[in-house]
């Protein structure tokens, strides 16, 4: 079992050390590691640092960060850094909550997370519902836009054109122009 801890700063101008020292004055620390001016809006699986991290911790080990805001950008973000850390078998530690995620208490404080976490998800897609609707509503068209109409395929088929001939003006497939004599 070993404590692994990371630590994240946003810019150039702040350091890790006062997470370290935080950090290791409760802990012994055997391994660390730190993305430095790194956004918290920069997806916690693109952090270099964080990354190499998740690739070394193994079942058994402790995780300690000194906020939960350093698993993830989000509340959504930070809820599927826990799960796949618990799924790993990793405790994780936030020292300035001063809890274990792997206690009672730290449980509860994931279902908590793992609630806002749900409550956030409904509404990004209550949010995009709401505006594909009022786009569509001002005469939007969403998908891709089509190419060719089955129609004008029949015609020209009706004109004595071969199926890749039709293909090759409509800027269409051999395999959609068949498709479009179907219906």
């Amino acid at each position: 079992m070993a404590n692994v801890a990371y630590y994240r700063v946003s810019t150039k101008q702040q350091t890790i050390e006062n997470q370290r020292l935080e950090i290791k004055s409760a802990y012994n620390v055997d391994h660390e590691f730190f993305d430095e001016s790194t956004s918290g809006s920069v997806k916690t699986s693109s952090r270099q640092g964080f990354h190499e991290m998740e690739q070394f911790i193994r079942n058994g080990d402790n995780l300690i960060v000194a906020d939960l805001d350093r698993l993830g950008r989000s509340a959504l973000d930070v809820q599927e850094s826990i799960s796949r850390f618990q799924k790993k078998g990793v405790n994780i530690i936030v020292t300035r909550l001063g809890i274990d995620l792997s206690t009672d208490v730290g449980s509860l404080v994931a279902t908590i997370l793992s609630k806002i976490a749900e409550l956030e998800r409904s509404k990004i897609l209550e949010r995009a519902n709401s505006g594909r609707a009022r786009a569509k509503a001002q005469g939007a068209v969403f998908g891709r836009p089509k190419v060719a109409e089955p129609s004008e395929v029949k015609q020209l088929r009706g004109q004595g054109l071969s199926i890749h001939d039709v293909a090759k003006k409509l800027s269409i497939s051999p395999a959609t122009v068949k498709r479009y004599q179907k219906l």
